[in-house]
């Protein structure tokens, strides 16, 4: 078994461009998915019926069905509908938006639980609207709580974001694979991706602990 690994060091600058592509669907995705998520994890402490049936149905069904599944409905399943195709970037951007949202959600309502429900009832006693209420005294309070668990989401999407390449988006592991076709070497470059991969966990975890660290030194 020959395994070549300085046949792909021309092939590095290639592969290397495909962390700009992973980092622009895992970043949008956690946004959107963020922003999403609020909005589930309000349904679900609401009482309003409906909304939280729909709610804790749909993070059920994203949480319960794989991410791959979801990407593939969306790209090669939803355009049957639409009567038009959809873009391997923008359906990527969604499946992972949609998934994402179900997580972060249950994080969020977790953290919304977490609070003394004494503030809310003070709050409700001094007449603040509920709005203003989230937004100005529970969100950010719960937000500190949910801060480790939103970088792990961080970190898991990044590394399940390898999965956009069955759609042929033009991100790490697709263009470590292109490489290894190319080359019949598919052993290096797939390594090489996985290094890549592991730094940007390992950086994504210091950062993480960095944060959660000068939060709590401003408590």
């Amino acid at each position: 078994m020959d395994i070549n690994f300085t046949s792909i060091i021309p092939s590095l600058p290639f592969i290397l461009e495909g962390i700009w592509v992973t980092l622009q669907i895992v970043v949008l995705s956690l946004l959107l998915g963020f922003a999403w998520g609020i909005i589930l994890a309000l349904f679900k402490i609401s009482r309003i019926k409906p909304l939280m049936w729909f709610a804790d149905a749909y993070t059920s069904i994203f949480r319960g069905t794989p991410l791959v599944l979801q990407l593939l409905i969306i790209y090669f399943g939803l355009p049957q509908i639409l009567g038009f195709p959809i873009d391997p970037y923008p359906a990527a951007v969604a499946a992972f938006t949609l998934n994402s949202g179900a997580y972060i959600s249950e994080i969020i309502r977790a953290g919304i639980n977490a609070i003394d429900k004494g503030q809310q009832e003070a709050s409700m006693a001094l007449g603040i609207p509920y709005a203003k209420m989230m937004k100005d005294i529970i969100m950010p309070q719960a937000f500190k709580n949910i801060l480790p668990a939103l970088m792990n989401e961080f970190i898991t999407l990044t590394k399940e974001s390898a999965i956009v390449t069955v759609i042929g988006v033009q991100d790490i592991m697709r263009r470590a694979y292109q490489v290894g076709a190319d080359s019949y070497n598919y052993f290096a470059p797939l390594l090489f991706a996985g290094l890549i991969y592991y730094i940007l966990v390992m950086f994504l975890t210091l950062l993480g602990k960095g944060i959660e660290g000068r939060m709590r030194r401003s408590d």
